[in-house]
């Protein structure tokens, strides 16, 4: 074989190399096919959503094996997440959010007791439904219970009042299988001031919340900054020796005045440390139009109920209240969403953004396409429709939170 022919024969076999490396190119696929293209990305990635409020719900419903109470192993006729809807959607790994309510704040104990009781309500799920739910406590967890076809259950305790004014229990939380602690909620508490609070008790972390943020790094759990101030999101960047997570916070550039999200400076500064931002789908976070109108729609519901004698139970007034909403306040889409994963890459970069979905934690206020677990293939796609690559999906769903998440473990073994 002469080396004329030896030449071109490689140079074939490098041709048809390449143009079976050659990325897809999804923005040129018709819509019908990017969706099914972002479905299997999802069926076949590992996808973490940072905050689920499932336990508050079960405990509210009722969570026992009668199939008439609250069975989220079964498909359920309301809320956001269950178990056939999370398959279908291509959901791994939910953080649970062991939920405690700013009131629980004011009892002695009131806090801490919730936040065991919701643990338990957790693993009581995977226990029961052993071949549908696993507990989940690393990364690797994680990937071990999606080999076998399993939903992880990490946990986050939202609200850091759990801790009450003990120290030891940060220990006592992550022995429990907590992974993130959101500082604080609707109200400043002993560790330092919230963002829905105008209070500003200490002008953000407390001399207490400062000892907490060390703690939890010493002990491997990730310090999470939804819910808090701005003083006390720099106070707690400031004191942290590992990345930290937002684990359901949107952008504030689409909702000016609301602390609630975060500002281009903070999430400057959460980029710098290497954290995450997970980002939140309500429609109040990610539309201030939507916000405001939902407000208005909220006044005028109200006073009609009243002035009909109907409670939001009666069937007319629920259709009334679906037909006026729609008329007056429609809700954003799944695009709106997509403007918030933009701004954050454009600001920082693919590596700092995820998902932080809030399922179950805020109503009825969820987009169009987004309503519930079943639907993160319909964000996927559109993310795909503005150039991301299925490497950028994987970062998103999973890559970006484990980095993190495997920091704060790393640290926290080099302090034992």
């Amino acid at each position: 074989m002469n080396n004329h022919l030896l030449i071109g024969i490689a140079l074939l076999v490098v041709s048809s190399a390449t143009a079976q490396e050659a990325p897809l190119d999804y923005k040129k696929l018709s819509d019908a096919e990017r969706l099914q293209a972002a479905q299997k990305i999802a069926q076949t990635t590992i996808m973490v959503d940072g905050h689920v409020d499932l336990p508050y719900r079960m405990k509210v419903g009722g969570f026992t094996l009668q199939r008439e109470i609250l069975d989220v192993s079964v498909r359920t006729p309301d809320g956001n997440f269950d178990y056939p809807r999370a398959k279908e959607g291509g959901l791994d790994a939910p953080f649970m959010s062991i939920y405690i309510p700013a009131g629980n704040q004011a009892i002695p104990g009131a806090s801490k007791a919730l936040a065991d009781s919701l643990i338990l309500m957790t693993e009581r799920l995977a226990a029961t439904f052993p071949e549908k739910f696993a507990m989940a406590y690393s990364p690797k967890d994680i990937e071990e219970n999606f080999a076998k076809g399993l939903i992880s259950l990490p946990m986050g305790m939202e609200n850091g009042a759990g801790i009450e004014d003990d120290l030891n229990n940060v220990s006592y939380f992550y022995k429990r299988g907590i992974r993130y602690i959101t500082l604080t909620h609707g109200k400043d508490n002993l560790i330092g001031d919230a963002s829905y609070d105008t209070t500003a008790t200490y002008g953000g972390l407390s001399e207490f919340g400062e000892k907490v943020v060390a703690e939890m790094n010493r002990v491997g759990i990730l310090v999470d900054l939804s819910h808090v101030s701005d003083h006390t999101f720099r106070d707690a960047l400031a004191i942290s020796k590992v990345p930290v997570i937002a684990s359901h916070s949107s952008v504030r550039k689409f909702t000016p005045g609301f602390e609630r999200n975060m500002s281009d400076e903070l999430i400057q500064a959460l980029a710098k440390n290497g954290g995450v931002m997970l980002i939140n789908f309500g429609g109040t976070f990610i539309d201030s139009a939507y916000a405001s109108g939902a407000n208005k729609v909220r006044e005028h519901v109200v006073n009609w109920l009243a002035e009909n004698n109907l409670s939001r139970r009666d069937p007319e007034a629920q259709k009334y209240i679906q037909d006026y909403t729609d008329l007056h306040n429609p809700f954003p889409t799944v695009s709106r969403v997509a403007d918030h994963f933009d701004h954050v890459v454009e600001l920082v970069g693919i590596d700092h953004v995820g998902l932080g979905s809030d399922f179950d934690g805020v109503g009825d206020s969820l987009p169009t396409g987004l309503k519930d677990v079943s639907m993160f293939p319909n964000l996927f796609a559109e993310l795909l429709k503005r150039g991301y690559s299925k490497e950028d999906i994987e970062k998103i769903c999973y890559k970006n939170i484990f980095r993190v998440w495997q920091a704060a473990s790393v640290y926290a073994d080099s302090q034992r």
